[in-house]
């Protein structure tokens, strides 16, 4: 091939200067381009003057010698790209089986280094075909252990491979020397950690441990949340090596004992580390249910995040404090102060033993939390994302709400900055769904439509008294019942929860329709009904025109039908045919047989012993559904 690329010089067909790279690429056997990328050198014309080089998508193409010469860079038989395109399928079995090697092929083939997206990019998806970030972790793991290998603190920083391999206690202990400043050295602290058994019998750990105390003490003062952690990672290392305290070494009562504050404190340790403040902190201080209530309230001031707001209330009810947590949620409630994470986690964790204050001040107060975050840039959206993602949220908070209380709500959602016009519609038709009465409020109907029914004082007090007797005793009882049966443990297979449960659904089912029964319910005094035409509080005498038997019938409120007394709900159809109209009038009305025609032969008082009574009692055993009109 030498020969014929010199004979080609001699012809003037090359430049002499071209002789070398083109031998090169010869000998390579493939190739890399700027803008073809990857190919494989297939053969030299030499009397065309031509390189035909097979690239991924222009198979055969030729190109002039002079200037394969110039822009083709040969690629060997053991690059990456190379071993794609001859051997892909032992490539994916040595990944399988041998990530290191086929990191060291990548990083050889990078000129000894690159960094983790141009190792992805090279092995995704040809070579790793399934999840390459489990793939990685596990390589990542044999590299931290390989003393070939040098892994960056960075993510965009190349990973580097050396010849000489380099003991893991002597990389740490390089590592950890040049980490600047306490945070980066706790930094390698966590991976000697994950080292620890394969350190044992190098003074690493041990020499770890004392730089941690010097920089703790030293950080004591000037910054307690870093030095906390330190104390965290130090107590770590000593345990999982066997090593026993320092004299003089500083714990986290050192801490606690200059009294910092938490807002702060917990603003600068990280996430991962909030459980454990919180469990150290309640080994210091006997008040700790209070500061963490404190903690709590001063949520919506101080920006608290949500891991710290879940793991405050997660430490009260592990320490039976959970009547403390939930008085001090029924506090901020009820005076809007209760910051947007609390509610976040208050609404996730929205358990029976919260029940009693579930209710609509509670969606109020998300509202409130939500219009008070939009002028702080610190703050998230999480709480007005989670409220239109839970469909079951706001018919849960409304359920045993007063009419009044939700057509209340209803303003104040529609009057809300917090959310567009589609998703308001979206929350108020969950609540119509609910409450089918406010609908008129809504689509805002100029036409009034008369709803109203006519009952009598004494059967309108009866069903305000079966009302309080459902909301003031059924209804606490069931509560009480669900919590109860809840603590039998688990939910799955526990009958005596889910009946619960059920009654809940008929007691609420009871509540609206009896809220709205009352709200259209007109009291009328029937002693002073007139008796020119039929109407409540008459006495009618009618003859049945077909068998001419004569029937008297008293015409009562809705809630006052007796048949067997022949008392008659004026709602009813026979009512309905005989209302407002004189003596002597004839009427028709349809029945389950037929039809039946009356005369009405005289209008006159309803006697004393057929009015309704007001009622002493009604015991609870009596309530039924409210759909029941008599």
């Amino acid at each position: 091939m030498k020969e014929d690329i010199e004979q080609l010089v001699a012809a003037g067909t090359i430049s002499s200067r071209h002789v070398a790279p083109l031998l090169s690429l010869v000998a390579a056997g493939y190739c890399q381009h700027r803008s073809w990328g990857f190919g494989r050198i297939k053969t030299v014309d030499g009397a065309a003057g031509k390189l035909i080089v097979d690239f991924n998508q222009k198979p055969g193409h030729q190109l002039e010698l002079q200037f394969a010469a110039e822009s083709l860079k040969p690629i060997s038989k053991d690059h990456i790209l190379a071993k794609k395109h001859s051997d892909i399928d032992g490539l994916r079995k040595l990944a399988a089986l041998h990530h290191l090697e086929v990191v060291k092929i990548v990083l050889l083939s990078f000129g000894g280094k690159a960094t983790v997206d141009q190792v992805q990019q090279v092995l995704v998806p040809d070579v790793i075909q399934s999840d390459w970030k489990k793939w990685w972790e596990s390589a990542r793991s044999e590299l931290k252990k390989d003393g070939h290998f040098q892994l960056p603190a960075k993510k965009s920083d190349p990973i580097v491979y050396q010849v000489q391999e380099t003991s893991l206690a002597d990389r740490m202990k390089a590592d950890f020397k040049q980490a600047k400043g306490l945070k980066a050295r706790i930094g390698v602290a966590a991976e000697v950690l994950r080292s620890v058994e394969d350190l044992k019998g190098s003074p690493v750990v041990a020499d770890v441990v004392a730089a941690l105390n010097a920089d703790i003490a030293s950080h004591l003062n000037t910054m307690p949340a870093l030095a906390l952690e330190g104390i965290f990672m130090r107590d770590d290392l000593r345990e999982a090596s066997g090593l026993a305290p320092l004299p003089g070494e500083l714990g986290t009562e050192a801490i606690w004992s200059k009294s910092p504050k938490l807002t702060d404190l917990f603003d600068e340790i990280p996430a991962a580390k909030h459980r454990r403040t919180l469990e150290s902190f309640k080994g210091y201080f006997q008040d700790w249910p209070d500061q963490m209530v404190r903690l709590l309230s001063g949520v919506a001031s101080n920006g608290v995040g949500a891991k710290l707001v879940g793991e405050c209330a997660r430490l009260l009810l592990q320490e039976n404090r959970g009547q403390l947590l939930k008085d001090t949620l029924a506090r901020l409630i009820s005076r809007h102060e209760a910051g947007s994470e609390l509610l976040l986690w208050f609404g996730k964790e929205r358990t029976d033993f919260f029940a009693d204050i579930l209710g609509p001040e509670v969606f109020r107060a998300m509202l409130t939390s939500i219009e008070r975050d939009q002028f702080n840039e610190r703050k998230s959206n999480r709480l007005r994302d989670f409220i239109l993602e839970d469909q079951e949220l706001l018919p849960e908070l409304i359920q045993m709400a007063d009419v009044e209380v939700i057509k209340d709500l209803v303003r104040t959602l529609q009057l809300s900055p917090s959310f567009d016009d589609m998703d308001k519609r979206s929350l108020l038709a969950r609540v119509v769904k609910q409450y089918p009465i406010v609908q008129s409020m809504i689509t805002g109907d100029t036409v009034r439509q008369d709803h109203t029914f006519l009952v009598s004082w004494p059967s309108l007090e009866r069903r305000k008294i079966e009302y309080k007797d459902l909301v003031e005793k059924r209804i606490p009882a069931n509560v009480r019942d669900i919590a109860l049966a809840r603590s039998y443990g688990d939910l799955r297979e526990n009958h005596e929860y889910k009946a619960a449960k059920e009654m809940q659904k008929v007691l609420n089912r009871q509540k609206h329709e009896l809220e709205l029964m009352l709200s259209r319910a007109r009291g009328v005094d029937f002693s002073t009904s007139k008796f020119d035409v039929a109407g409540p509080g008459t006495q009618v005498t009618v003859t049945d025109l077909d068998t001419g038997k004569v029937e008297v019938i008293a015409l009562l409120g809705a809630w006052d039908g007796d048949p067997d007394r022949s008392v008659i709900n004026y709602l009813t159809p026979l009512g309905q045919s005989l209302m407002n109209k004189p003596a002597g009038s004839e009427v028709e009305f349809k029945t389950e047989g037929g039809k039946r025609k009356l005369r009405i032969d005289a209008v006159g008082p309803v006697p004393t012993h057929l009015l309704p009574v007001v009622p002493v009692e009604v015991p609870s055993s009596s309530v039924t559904s409210a759909a029941t009109t008599g």
